[in-house]
């Protein structure tokens, strides 16, 4: 497909998405702390798997990343309080405060940016890292607060059932992701010789997740994924 098209359907395709929970939450049809997070979950591999569209031209990661950097500003924008969308604001914050997005949904967008630019589809560093940061962070917190479980002794906000989903969740869908991508040629298979690779990294992810850090989960998961993937793929 022409580059310009697949960004053109990549943008429309992620803009609907991003409306269709912007208005779920504005109505009340869902909590907007559950919308925040089936966007983190969900915007990631749409994205991903949309990168398939691309041909191998040297503009196709460039147009690709201008998409998640065009939202991002966009994000910022009304993170300022420059743009006023209040469906925004209900969807990707906790609290309804604006300024909640200039932190974890801020950070998404700009590690989406980068590592769309420095992996692109050749690697699958970069696909494993953006779904763990997705799958595993996001289901975290949706699971974490509904099955009662310990606390960790070392980050007392979090639990021992968010731990495990962002191990299972985040090694699911890099797992899948990959399954698709080698499916399609575009990574060399056997889809087994990354299952070892995706463990370590998924475990990874988890122990940086596990941290008490708060509102930059984005950025911590997504570095320490990357620099351990250099060592395992």
């Amino acid at each position: 497909m022409n580059n310009w098209i697949a960004a053109a359907l990549t943008l429309f395709i992620s803009l609907v998405w991003l409306r269709v929970m912007d208005f779920a939450a504005q109505r009340g049809w869902i909590d907007s702390r559950l919308s925040r997070k089936v966007i983190h979950i969900t915007t990631g591999p749409v994205f991903v798997l949309c990168w398939l569209m691309f041909s191998d031209g040297l503009e196709a990661r460039w147009l690709a990343a201008a998409i998640p950097f065009l939202i991002t500003v966009q994000f910022a924008l009304i993170g300022l309080g420059i743009i006023k969308d209040e469906a925004s604001v209900q969807a990707m914050s906790r609290s309804g405060d604006r300024r909640e997005i200039l932190r974890g949904p801020l950070l998404y967008g700009i590690v989406f940016v980068v590592l769309t630019l420095i992996f692109w589809k050749n690697s699958p560093i970069g696909m494993t890292a953006l779904m763990l940061m997705c799958g595993g962070d996001g289901i975290a917190d949706v699971v974490g607060r509904r099955v009662k479980s310990p606390k960790l002794p070392w980050s007392p906000d979090k639990s021992v059932a968010g731990l495990v989903s962002v191990l299972i969740g985040g090694f699911a869908m890099a797992i899948f992701i990959l399954w698709v991508y080698i499916a399609a040629r575009v990574l060399p298979g056997p889809l087994s010789g990354y299952i070892v690779p995706v463990a370590i990294l998924s475990l990874t992810a988890a122990a940086v997740e596990s941290l008490p850090f708060r509102d930059i989960d984005n950025l911590t998961v997504t570095v320490g994924v990357v620099l351990v993937g250099y060592l395992v793929f």
